[in-house]
């Protein structure tokens, strides 16, 4: 057993990969290992490895030499994580800034921790924050097993789509009207 292995915890699948274990990574590519052998060490899937490999391949020697680099890999998942997501609700606060009250009237969301501070909300504005009963999948819409992708044509379709109580008009342009209203009152 050499070092590095007796020293670490073993990964945990369904978990992001550690500085650590991009430092195996390139190691073991090193030394000519292949990406199976590599994911059957850390023990998780080929297609993480391989995916790792990409992000953190860099090019050398003008780009005639490419080798997987750690620091790179970590980079770039760093900034990945960065980015991410829905925009938070400082970002959204601050495209909206005073007319906050107007457009949200109430969030709900579940009870993960990713959400702990929405209850701040409260306090710095009139937006109601709702938590989800735990284990009550029917008090929030159930996204968890679909893709963002999913989600978010399934948004697209529903707020495009004409309404006949909306005199034919889409949820999209009803929304887009009650914000010039919001933003021509101010």
């Amino acid at each position: 057993m050499d070092s590095l292995r007796s020293t670490m915890n073993h990964h945990v699948k369904g978990k992001h990969l550690s500085f650590e274990e991009r430092v195996i990574i390139q190691l073991r590519l090193k030394d000519g290992w292949s990406l199976r052998a590599i994911a059957r060490e850390l023990n998780c899937s080929p297609s993480t490895i391989s995916y790792e490999v990409k992000r953190g391949t860099v090019k050398l020697y003008h780009g005639k030499v490419k080798r997987y680099k750690a620091s790179q890999g970590h980079d770039v998942y760093q900034a990945h994580r960065k980015n991410c997501g829905r925009k938070s609700d400082k970002e959204l606060q601050r495209q909206y800034s005073e007319h906050w009250n107007d457009i949200f009237k109430t969030i709900t969301t579940d009870n993960g921790s990713e959400f702990a501070d929405l209850s701040n909300l409260e306090d710095i504005s009139n937006t109601l924050v709702y938590y989800a009963h735990p284990y009550t999948s029917c008090d929030k819409g159930n996204i968890a097993n679909h893709s963002l992708q999913d989600i978010i044509d399934i948004e697209t379709w529903c707020n495009s789509l004409p309404r006949k109580i909306l005199a034919c008009h889409t949820l999209d342009e009803i929304f887009e009207r009650e914000l010039d209203l919001i933003y021509q009152v101010a």
